[in-house]
């Protein structure tokens, strides 16, 4: 995958994973300071708003191939066409859901994929009441016709949202039937060949995270109530 930003290109081979995962922060915060007119930004600026150092800020800006100029910062409009190229957001890239639940039809939903350059284009389930409606105007398809239209559309990307026991199965077929990359909301950790690109979003993980750090801070809360 390559990005340009005035004129260049720049390969995402290579960059770190954290890097890249903090560009989807940094392109919300640019869109918003576009929004409110806002020409110009630091990175002392961004880091302080996001909580990022400003020297990490900087390193990780210039995978996008758009540096800032002394005393000015970033040129808004600019940084914002760069962080969504980088990000693929000029491009769309289509998908097909397989989970047709609560929380596939909420992605279903979901404006912001679109935005972020994921169409949604079907989904799938066995179950006889889901398939053949639509939602959101997604057809829903029993998983019979997975394999035809996968590879008469070339679909890219398969996303998951599954009970957890047929996950796995799910996955594999994907992969035989031409997904490349997987996108798996089911709590089970997927077994794939490397050559696939998978990403865990586990919903119960980041609650676990939540709950704990909010346990942690309850006893400082209850001694500050005491002062």
């Amino acid at each position: 995958m390559e990005s340009k930003s005035n004129g260049q290109k720049t390969s995402l081979v290579g960059i770190p994973e954290p890097t890249v995962r903090r560009m989807p922060q940094y392109l919300n915060l640019i869109r918003e300071i576009h929004r409110n007119g806002e020409p110009n930004i630091s990175a002392p600026v961004i880091g302080r708003i996001l909580r990022i150092d400003a020297t990490q800020v900087v390193k990780d800006l210039a995978c996008t191939g758009i540096s800032g100029k002394p005393r000015v910062g970033y040129v808004v409009e600019e940084l914002l066409f760069a962080l969504e190229a980088f990000l693929g957001y000029h491009r769309q890239h289509e998908a097909f859901l397989v989970g047709a639940g609560f929380l596939g039809s909420s992605l279903i939903q979901y404006q912001g994929f679109r935005d972020a350059g994921v169409n949604i284009v079907a989904a799938f389930d066995n179950d006889p009441s889901k398939i053949g409606k639509e939602i959101a105007g997604i057809k829903v398809y029993s998983m019979n016709k997975f394999s035809d239209l996968v590879q008469r559309l070339h679909i890219p990307i398969g996303i998951i949202t599954t009970p957890a026991e047929v996950a796995q199965s799910v996955a594999e077929q994907m992969v035989v039937w031409g997904i490349r990359a997987i996108w798996n909301f089911a709590p089970v950790a997927l077994r794939l060949p490397d050559n696939i690109i998978l990403q865990d979003t586990h919903f119960y993980a980041n609650l676990a995270v939540i709950v704990n750090k909010l346990e942690q801070s309850e006893p400082q809360a209850k001694k500050g109530s005491k002062k």
